[in-house]
């Protein structure tokens, strides 16, 4: 089955949804979720969006913090765009009805929260749940727009790419490829459908299920770097995982974070033992980046080998503490812990790839007309280290680039045909008759690959692991390539793929890196080396297959 669209806008989170709002001013835009249309990490987003609303805050401000909290690979042009286009975005969320909470006076029209690394009390929210008041708005807005179809349980495979030669005469000087748009599987139906667009986007969020313990939803598999990555185009500083200091520990709780406004708003982090820490390892302690605070959390729980740490905020008012951040304390409460008494348990966990398929400033890939936006993006943004509540700012401020670059170029593209488009894979599954025994080699390798990441190239790497994960990891693609083949084509099948793709890549831009920079800390190479790794650690497919071919015994 066809679909043609002007655009195809994969995912549908903050920069999947901003991007079609703007782009359904010209043009028709089908919006592809793989699952439920709200199950998106946007709509897990706890503590806001960072923007220069304060009247003691300032772009230079923001600009400088987000540089230093880059760690000298941000792409200063990129922070100057996104922090100065900041207070604009906010406003059109708020046009949309977006709840923000408001400040006492006209001076201070926002109560403006602060999370590490930030000078000033910048932070817009929505109490504690932001990227869900977020999404609920753009949603409904997108839901009536009548040039929008939004599409759930849609899941894309691969992307339609035409290879160009482009000739002076007779003579190629140069080949192209130009996305077409993309083989998606419709889940529910058991379909293969060709998207057919003049502009397709990869707004697929992160990768965040490749480690073993995430703050991301299950739906964070990595789809839109593995398709990009097959598809050819390069990709970016995968190396530098974010690790968010403070996810709940507890048994019953999955992927729970407790927002880093919890310390913006007076929290500490405690030993078991009650010890403050985080003065032993930067000035800025409990707000220091959080790249220094997860390192230093994972080197207590170590020295101590407890399990967690703890995040105490009980010296606060207890009205306060319900009011501020009452998802967190509900969430807490039915699992008796009570914040207003209680210190809360945590750990770091995965949680934002600040690399991703590498764009320009109008949000281009290396691909004629493939665009992507938001955590799959690597921007120029965040460097080595992403500064709080910068993500959903970036996705909005890039969304609109895009949309502006797409709008202009739209008729030419509707004056040419589309290709003739291969039939490039098999029938879907009847996923009631696929074997026990076969479902468990999926989830076996699922688990074993997350388990070696988190191990292996986590918060502190060594040579030694890095080159054994990617040993590992070489073996687990192996028998993917091998063995599930033989199994019919299905959802958990697909998202099994594109997390080796993703992990294989992390490793190799992690062996690349030998130096100590940001997010990746290497206790082999433990200093920054400007002369000659102050770039971006750049892939694409020629790069890894020259890598693993220098594991021994491999072909």
């Amino acid at each position: 089955m066809e679909h043609v669209f002007d655009y195809l806008v994969i995912g549908s989170g903050i920069a999947g949804l901003s991007f079609a709002l703007r782009g359904a001013r010209q043009g028709s835009v089908a919006v592809v979720t793989k699952k439920d249309k709200l199950e998106t990490n946007t709509n897990y987003a706890q503590g806001g969006i960072a923007s220069v609303l304060g009247p003691d805050d300032s772009f230079q401000l923001h600009i400088r913090d987000t540089l230093i909290a880059g760690d000298g690979l941000c792409h200063e042009d990129v922070v100057d765009l996104v922090v100065r286009s900041g207070p604009e975005r906010i406003m059109e969320l708020m046009n949309l009805g977006t709840p923000f909470n408001r400040g006492v006076d006209e001076e201070s029209p926002f109560d403006l929260g602060r999370e590490g690394g930030h000078s000033r009390n910048r932070i817009v929210h929505a109490q504690d749940a932001t990227g869900k008041a977020v999404e609920r708005v753009l949603i409904a807005a997108a839901e009536a727009h009548p040039n929008i179809q939004i599409f759930e349980n849609h899941l894309v495979l691969d992307l339609i790419i035409a290879h160009q030669s482009i000739k002076a005469g007779s003579v190629a000087i140069r080949h192209q490829d130009e996305c077409c748009g993309a083989y998606i599987l419709d889940i529910s139906r058991q379909e293969i459908r060709h998207f057919l667009a003049r502009a397709t986007l990869l707004c697929t969020g992160g990768a965040g299920k490749v480690y073993l313990y995430t703050s991301n939803p299950d739906v964070a598999t990595g789809d839109g770097l593995a398709i990009a990555y097959r598809a050819g185009a390069r990709l970016a500083n995968l190396e530098f995982v974010q690790f968010h200091p403070t996810c709940l520990y507890h048994p019953h709780a999955k992927n729970f974070l407790i927002s880093e406004a919890v310390r913006g708003e007076g929290g500490r982090l405690l030993d078991k033992r009650g010890r403050a820490f985080m003065e032993d390892y930067h000035p800025m302690k409990d707000l220091a980046f959080r790249d220094i605070v997860a390192r230093a959390i994972d080197t207590e729980m170590k020295k101590t080998g407890d399990d967690c740490v703890f995040l105490d905020i009980t010296h606060r008012d207890d009205d306060f503490l319900k009011q501020r951040f009452p998802n967190i304390y509900q969430k807490c409460l039915s699992l008796g812990i009570d914040i207003t008494r209680d210190p809360i348990p945590v750990v770091p966990a995965a949680h934002y790839m600040c690399g991703g398929i590498l764009t320009d400033i109008l949000g281009q890939t290396s691909i004629e007309n493939l665009y992507a936006v938001g955590e799959c993006a690597c921007t120029g943004l965040h460097g080595a280290n992403r500064l709080a509540s910068n993500s959903l700012l970036e996705a909005m401020v890039f969304a609109h680039q895009a949309a502006h670059h797409c709008a202009a170029r739209l008729e030419d593209r509707r004056m040419r045909e589309f290709p003739e488009i291969p039939i490039c894979f098999g029938t879907p599954a009847n996923n009631g008759a696929i074997m026990q025994s076969e479902m468990i080699l999926i989830s076996h390798n699922w688990d074993i690959m997350r388990r070696l990441m988190w191990n292996y190239v986590g918060i502190v790497r060594t040579d030694k692991r890095l080159t054994l994960a990617r040993m590992h990891m070489a073996q687990i693609r192996l028998e993917i390539r091998e063995h599930l083949p033989n199994i019919p084509l299905n959802s958990d099948l697909v998202e099994l793929q594109n997390l080796a793709q993703v992990a294989e890549l992390i490793i190799c831009c992690a062996i690349k890196r030998k130096e100590s920079r940001g997010l990746h800390f290497n206790l082999d190479h433990p200093g920054k080396d400007d002369a000659n790794w102050r770039r971006d650690t750049i892939v694409s497919r020629k790069d890894v297959v020259d890598l693993l071919c220098s594991i021994p015994g491999r072909e």
